[in-house]
């Protein structure tokens, strides 16, 4: 169909108007032109640091070619939408902080405590493609939510909702980086929003921060060492000097936003969507490690969380509570629990508590 400059425009901004309807923060418009990203992500996956996710390697420079991805896209409409839970204090960072130093408490990531966000974006943003059609007729259009390989932040920063921090994920400067990304891949040749320039300046607390120097410098990121890859995205065991850098992060890590001076302007969801679930804001890793994987399934059901599977959640947490040892080594009830999973019949599982158990003799 052909929609005229003026109306274009009009349509434009009536998007922006329909998104923030849908609970959306912010959303912007690029073109698909990503050439200046292509080298980037080559030398990215020719270092191997994308690790066992061969998922981005599959499609090579697909991913820095919307219009290859899916054929007739001319324009992105990208979506940000804000997760810090609903309730909680001004000084979450620091709650947060104190969390992570209590050798008993797990720490899993802010942004999977409530529900999945790949059904919640996907569902708002089939809700903001209904809302065109409906103004305009039929069109074409694809949704994604880290779904596919797209290049989220570099098609966030040319559509001007954001720019790419040193530790590689969106900034803002009026929400910080708690936020999800979401994209709808368009043949509407809309027009484009300028894009955001950096705001990082000179600082590197990023980089310093990060437990496992993850991030080798400004926009690298080693994703083999990153601890939320390696408690979420690796499938198999976790490499033993990495282990006692973990700490008692379970499900991902925060600490290179949480260290970021742009967060004190992150805002909070206006959804229930991501309001905190099964106390995960502040749960004992023996509690956690009590759960059999029926009541895994059961508590977690709806939770990205559930994704990683019963075994790979023992094996966090089995690696959290061989690191209390720090603190607490030769505790009863943390030797007496590791013990109860001593003879799992996952070897992944049996592996991680043996070395736990190690930890506290």
């Amino acid at each position: 169909m052909t929609v005229s400059d003026n109306n274009l425009s009009t349509l434009a901004l009536a998007i922006k108007a329909w998104g923030r309807e849908l609970g959306f923060s912010d959303i912007g418009i690029a073109d698909i032109d990503l050439r200046h990203a292509e080298a980037g992500l080559q030398a990215w996956l020719d270092a191997g640091f994308h690790g066992d996710m061969d998922y981005m390697a599959a499609h090579g420079m697909k991913r820095a070619r919307p219009a290859e991805l899916v054929p007739g896209t001319v324009r992105v409409i990208t979506a940000r939408m804000n997760y810090l839970p609903r309730e909680g204090g001004e000084q979450w960072r620091e709650t947060e902080a104190a969390r992570a130093a209590e050798p008993g408490q797990a720490v899993v990531s802010i942004y999977a405590r409530g529900r999945d966000y790949h059904k919640v974006l996907r569902a708002r943003l089939q809700q903001l493609a209904d809302r065109i059609r409906a103004e305009v007729g039929e069109f074409g259009y694809r949704v994604f939510t880290d779904s596919a390989p797209v290049m989220e932040e570099a098609l966030a920063e040319k559509s001007g909702i954001g720019w790419r921090g040193k530790h590689t994920l969106l900034l803002s400067r009026e929400a910080g980086s708690m936020f999800f990304l979401g994209e709808l891949f368009t043949d509407l040749p809309l027009p484009v929003d300028p894009p955001e320039q950096s705001h990082c300046g000179q600082c590197r607390a990023c980089i310093d921060v990060c437990p496992t120097q993850a991030i080798l410098g400004p926009y690298r990121l080693d994703a083999r060492r990153c601890i939320s890859y390696l408690t979420i995205e690796l499938k198999g065991s976790i490499p033993v000097e990495l282990r006692p850098l973990i700490g008692n992060r379970v499900y991902g890590c925060d600490d290179c936003q949480l260290i970021c001076p742009w967060n004190k302007f992150a805002q909070r969801s206006e959804l229930p969507d991501f309001d905190v679930r099964n106390g995960l804001d502040d749960v004992s890793m023996l509690d956690l490690f009590a759960w059999e994987e029926e009541e895994f399934n059961r508590r977690l059901e709806g939770s990205p969380i559930r994704r990683i599977g019963h075994e790979r959640w023992l094996r966090n947490l089995a690696i959290g509570l061989g690191n209390a040892a720090a603190q607490r080594r030769g505790d009863p009830a943390i030797v007496a629990a590791l013990e109860a999973r001593a003879g799992h019949p996952s070897e992944l599982v049996r592996e991680h508590v043996a070395w736990a158990l190690a930890r506290h003799r």
